[in-house]
């Protein structure tokens, strides 16, 4: 039986079937009663694209599936009738760490309530579902027209309904929440299959954003993900081929200005993309399971140089390598650090283990915190990394035996020119010579930026002002050049620790 707007076609010859056979008055009431027959019918919502389905999930709305099927008939229709519509994903932030502090109970709660809270902003023809633990997504029935600015708005108002405060039995639980939207226009290929997905890869971005921020897809993020996903098919062939590798970053003691060290930065040579940084394909890694290749990897190459820059005859005291809490979890971890060392006839004070501070400051005490006294007593040196973007108390720095921080760049950009940086950095390296705790900074950019931070008192310091990271054979050209400078320059400070 045909359905939906072309059946208005036959209107017409009802209409004169009637006045042909009952008159004016007939004409009248089919006229009439045919239109009204349709809208009753569900016509209506097939025209404007609002699907027949009861939210029917647990929590009252669609599940993914249907929900699914429900963005693929919106979109058919859209396209046959020139209509607009647009999907948003929205998500809860560290829903996780919500339910493990408030409860499960709570976290349902929240859900159930940021449901209905979505629900009241939207119209009654919009589709709205429950596709993941602290997901929904929303269609928007199809209309005449829905501008990027008009889906915009919308997600601000259901943000804005989303985040209110949650009273929960005398508790006040806050949620953040980020959103993702795409418009049918822009879906991938313009085909319904990845319209829903591609809001979904929007709402990834977002959250890589930070919390309660909102993007709109876009194609350069469909391009981004096949990259990605071609990122993650390679990794595996560039960690055994030797494409991922250290690169080195010089770190200069501010007193003498020579060499205290080099920090080891992952580095991948992609033979089409050209070198690519840790935050595009250590994601891939991660999905590998490939960490832990990667720390062989990146201790093999740092432990080679050390013994090649000691061939040459160059003064290079340490490395710095950097361990993530899934490597200092390893209960081999400090006996595989031995044997390298052993092997390459390294004493362990060669090596400066880093650690974020946000590993420091959620170690509990178990293998982790192991690790890092273990490694600390066998002689190498911890550095306690990104220091003040995490929660590390003065007792940790003392718990894990810390030689050194790194005050993080936030705090070293622009402090030649901002008094509230250099308060904030004198503060910390008060802290640091009180616990006679080394300190180096991080980002230094700017010949202003290092005299300052000398001026103040801090013991090393790193960043693009100093040099960029480098591979290996370029390094020693690197250090005769930079020696060279300093054979004419007069030493100070000398009284200093250094």
């Amino acid at each position: 039986m045909l359905t939906g707007p072309p059946a208005l076609a036959f209107i017409p010859a009802f209409s004169l079937a009637a006045f042909w056979f009952g008159g004016e008055g007939a004409l009248l009431v089919v006229a009439a009663l045919i239109p009204a027959l349709y809208l009753l019918s569900g016509g209506l919502h097939t025209a404007l694209g609002q699907v027949p389905l009861g939210r029917h999930a647990h929590n009252g709305f669609l599940s993914r599936s249907m929900m699914e099927d429900a963005c693929e008939d919106v979109f058919d229709v859209s396209v046959t009738n020139g209509l607009n519509s647009c999907i948003h994903v929205i998500e809860i932030e560290d829903f996780i760490e919500l339910v493990d502090r408030f409860g499960a109970a709570a976290g349902d709660t929240v859900i159930q309530r940021m449901g209905e809270r979505i629900a009241g902003v939207m119209r009654d023809g919009d589709i709205i579902g429950h596709i993941g633990d602290a997901r929904f997504a929303v269609c928007v029935s199809p209309v005449m027209h829905l501008s990027l600015e008009s889906c915009i708005q919308l997600a601000g108002r259901i943000q804005a309904a989303a985040e209110e405060p949650n009273s929960i039995d005398g508790t006040v639980i806050y949620a953040d929440v980020c959103i993702g939207f795409c418009q049918h226009t822009r879906a991938p290929d313009n085909r319904a299959t990845g319209w829903l997905e591609a809001a979904c890869i929007a709402l990834r971005r977002a959250q890589a954003n930070g919390p309660s921020s909102i993007r709109a897809y876009s194609a350069q993020m469909h391009q981004e993900r096949k990259t990605r996903r071609a990122l993650h098919e390679d990794v595996v062939t560039a960690l055994d081929s030797g494409e991922i590798a250290p690169w080195f970053q010089p770190q200069i003691c501010t007193d003498t200005g020579r060499i205290s060290g080099f920090e080891a930065l992952a580095r991948w040579t992609h033979p089409v993309r050209g070198v690519i940084g840790p935050a595009e394909f250590l994601p891939a890694v991660e999905a590998a399971n490939l960490l832990e290749r990667l720390a062989e990897i990146m201790m093999y190459h740092s432990f080679r140089a050390l013994k090649q820059w000691d061939s040459a005859g160059v003064e290079v005291p340490q490395v710095g390598v950097n361990f993530a809490g899934s490597e200092l979890s390893n209960p081999r971890l400090v006996e595989k650090i031995k044997w390298d060392l052993d092997r390459f006839e390294l004493t362990p004070d060669r090596l400066a283990v880093e650690v974020l501070e946000t590993v420091v400051a959620s170690a509990p005490d178990d293998m982790i915190t192991r690790n890092i006294n273990a490694l600390g007593a066998l002689g190498c040196r911890i550095d306690l990394d990104d220091f003040g973007t995490g929660n590390a108390s003065i007792a940790s720095i003392r718990r894990f035996s810390v030689s050194r921080i790194k005050i993080d760049r936030s705090f070293v950009m622009k402090a030649d020119r901002d008094p509230e940086q250099q308060r904030m950095i004198s503060a910390i390296l008060t802290m640091a010579e009180r616990l006679q705790v080394e300190t180096l900074a991080e980002g230094v950019e700017t010949v202003g930026e290092h005299v300052l931070l000398a001026q103040l008192g801090c013991d090393h310091v790193q960043g693009f002002g100093i040099a960029r990271p480098m591979p290996f054979d370029q390094t020693l050209a690197w250090i005769a050049a930079h020696n060279a400078k300093l054979q004419d320059v007069p030493q100070i400070m000398q009284g200093r620790r250094k």
